[in-house]
């Protein structure tokens, strides 16, 4: 069952997980002041391999779950392990292989969206 939880402090918890197994270019856009946005946020990073992407999701799954009482809705993603979707309803969080990343460029997609890098 989840419990209420905001969505910031969920974004904390989800980068905590990522962080956890050492996800690259993590980076998260903003969709809070977007009309009709299908969340309030992305989260996007890399793993190095399909396994590192496994690893990066999966932690963030039980970082979420275990810190945050909250549970993911939707996965997709995890039999080839190179983009990997986790969908929370409010926070979709997108884990790449480097190169699909590149390929899909999907933090262009929104020039109007606020993005915060987090590998400062």
């Amino acid at each position: 069952m989840n419990k209420t939880i905001s969505s910031k402090k969920l974004l904390q918890t989800i980068i905590a997980g990522i962080e956890e197994k050492k996800g690259k270019n993590i980076c998260s856009l903003d969709f809070k002041k977007i009309e009709n946005a299908i969340c309030k946020y992305f989260v996007i990073c890399e793993g190095d391999s399909n396994t590192h992407v496994s690893a990066i999701s999966n932690s963030v799954i039980d970082f979420t779950q275990k810190k945050a009482g909250v549970k993911v809705w939707k996965t997709t993603g995890f039999d080839n392990a190179e983009w990997v979707i986790l969908d929370y309803a409010d926070i979709m969080v997108h884990v790449f292989q480097p190169h699909i990343r590149s390929y899909y460029a999907i933090e262009e997609l929104w020039a109007d969206c606020t993005i915060k890098d987090y590998n400062l």
